[in-house]
């Protein structure tokens, strides 16, 4: 006579095969999901960020106050200002120092319009269309039509300043700075090189042109300092907040001090 155990234990869900088929296909959802998830992550890293920090940790008190500084450099010192700066060294610590004061300001409101004013509406229009999604311009594929705004705008106003009769090596900063652009635009096709860098080292190079051909003006050994410290500030602050590596930075220092430099030779020479 056979033994009847099945009273022995409690029926279980897995006695069922439907039920036991659901569970599988449970299973199965959960693991790809799992699976998803690094491909989520690898998705990232066009995001601006080229050391990202550790989001689940906040930061400490000093942390935050050293990201709201790094940040208030980067915008102090975006690249659309570099123009306007170098054009400001250039009518008070070179012989341009002479010129009218209403010489000075339309040379220098012209620049403004053209190389800061122009460009960030055309960034504006861009994020609004979705071209890009951060005015800041921190992703690598978002770059390519500012770097094309930012050759013409420099190209445009080099192009305004010779027509002006301004001297060759002011009108030869802009086309370094135009010359920065395409590079920086070639450059981005497979790697994220600092713009900052670029235009920061591009009035460093201009005040070298000032004290070597420009006549300089007291003071104008003083601003190349200033310039040169503000360069190490901001490469810094871009590296601290993870848009850039150092050599991103370093590249961008070599980029743009050589491409004012070279260009103004150039003009010089002739």
């Amino acid at each position: 006579m056979k033994l009847d155990t099945s009273s022995y234990y409690p029926q279980s869900h897995l006695d069922d095969d439907d039920d036991r088929d659901e569970i599988v296909e449970e299973t199965a959802e959960v693991e790809e999901t799992v699976e998803e998830i690094p491909e989520k992550v690898e998705n990232t890293e066009d995001d601006g960020y080229e050391n990202r920090p550790d989001s689940s940790v906040p930061p400490t008190a000093a942390e935050s106050y050293l990201n709201g500084v790094a940040t208030a450099i980067s915008w102090v010192l975006v690249p659309l200002l570099m123009p306007v700066y170098g054009v400001l060294l250039a009518f008070n610590y070179s012989i341009l120092d002479f010129t009218p004061f209403s010489v000075k300001l339309v040379f220098v409101l012209i620049t403004i319009a053209t190389t800061m004013v122009v460009p960030s509406l055309l960034v504006l229009l861009l994020k609004r269309v979705g071209v890009v999604k951060d005015v800041g311009l921190n992703g690598r594929k978002e770059r390519l039509i500012p770097y094309i705004i930012s050759f013409v705008s420099m190209a445009g106003t080099g192009i305004f300043m010779w027509y002006k009769g301004a001297p060759l090596w002011l009108v030869m900063f802009f086309g370094g700075g135009a010359v920065a652009a395409i590079i920086n635009l070639i450059v981005n096709f497979r790697w994220k090189i600092s713009a900052h860098a670029a235009g920061i080292a591009g009035v460093v190079a201009l005040m070298i042109r000032i004290l070597h051909d420009g006549f300089p003006q007291e003071g104008a050994f003083v601003w190349l300092i200033v310039s040169v410290v503000l360069a190490g500030l901001m490469g810094s602050a871009r590296v601290w907040l993870g848009r850039h590596t150092v050599w991103q930075v370093i590249a961008g220092y070599a980029v743009g001090v050589t491409s004012v430099l070279l260009m103004t030779s150039i003009a010089l020479s002739n």
